[in-house]
């Protein structure tokens, strides 16, 4: 038996992406570590320490038992208090004992992924003890990991990655994201069409079309007449719906076209990643 071919993707892409960011931190001194990234209230070992932790969790490794300190203003919900358990608990760790965890992470999870033969159906713990398939897993594992390399290469000032394997991941998981955003979230009108431009590393146009029952929905044939059109870059695409920057700082790197309170509330609402 072997890796079933549904899953191969996220494996191929979870694997460019932990490469990836094993080589940008396998050199940093230890003030590095400290530096800020765009992902909010994390320094770059915080951002390293969640991508260790989380991949334990797909090891079925325990969750460590530790008390959150009361003033991090970053959390505000459960999940952000799941999330940042794995990273408080390493928030003291040196450079040599990160950069030792993620190599021992990492060969552990290629073997386990090398050996794993189960169906994409089958039940694994998620987040918050929830259960999800391996396919969902592995998509949100590949999905989490690139975002996180690209904090990581913001923050460290090594641009690069932006159409790997994990990028298409990224894509379609965003988009698939986005008739919510438009139809629910930013309230657009029924039976109206708004159409995204993306340019850059990856291209993309897409529309999304809500019903005359406010249900929206995915197209790749353009739309004429829409009611907006956005018109930006795929990094700043990225950055905005994962939620690394507001609409207003990157105002002179979107352009809209149409009814432009729609657009508005759109950038508004563009934030998916919890």
């Amino acid at each position: 038996m072997s890796l079933h071919p549904t899953l191969q993707p996220y494996a191929d892409a979870w694997t460019h992406s932990i490469e990836a960011i094993s080589e940008l931190v396998g050199s940093l001194v230890e003030g590095e570590w400290n530096r800020r990234t765009p992902c909010p209230g994390w320094s770059v070992r915080d951002v390293v320490s969640h991508v260790i932790g989380l991949d334990c969790e797909m090891l079925g490794d325990p969750r460590p038992i530790h008390t959150l300190p009361r003033d991090l203003f970053h959390v505000t919900n459960e999940h952000q208090r799941y999330m940042e358990m794995q990273v408080d608990v390493r928030r003291h760790h040196t450079a040599p004992e990160m950069t030792s965890e993620l190599e021992y992470t990492v060969i552990r999870r290629n073997r386990q992924l090398r050996n794993e033969s189960r169906d994409p159906g089958t039940k694994v713990r998620g987040a918050l003890s929830t259960e999800v398939t391996l396919e969902q897993a592995m998509r949100t594992r590949a999905f989490d990991v690139w975002v996180h390399e690209q904090d990581l290469r913001t923050a460290l000032g090594h641009p690069g990655n932006l159409d790997s394997p994990g990028a298409h991941i990224v894509r379609d998981v965003l988009l698939s994201a986005l008739p919510k955003v438009v139809a629910k979230d930013a309230d657009a009108p029924r039976s109206s069409a708004i159409v995204f431009d993306v340019h850059g590393p990856i291209e993309f146009l897409r529309t999304i079309r809500v019903d005359i029952q406010g249900r929206g929905t995915l197209e790749t044939a353009p739309a004429l007449g829409p009611a907006a059109t956005l018109t930006l870059d795929w990094e700043t695409y990225v950055r905005l719906a994962c939620g690394r920057v507001t609409p207003e700082a990157v105002a002179d790197r979107v352009k809209t076209e149409g009814d432009l309170d729609l657009a508005a509330a759109i950038l508004r609402n563009f934030a998916v990643t919890p």
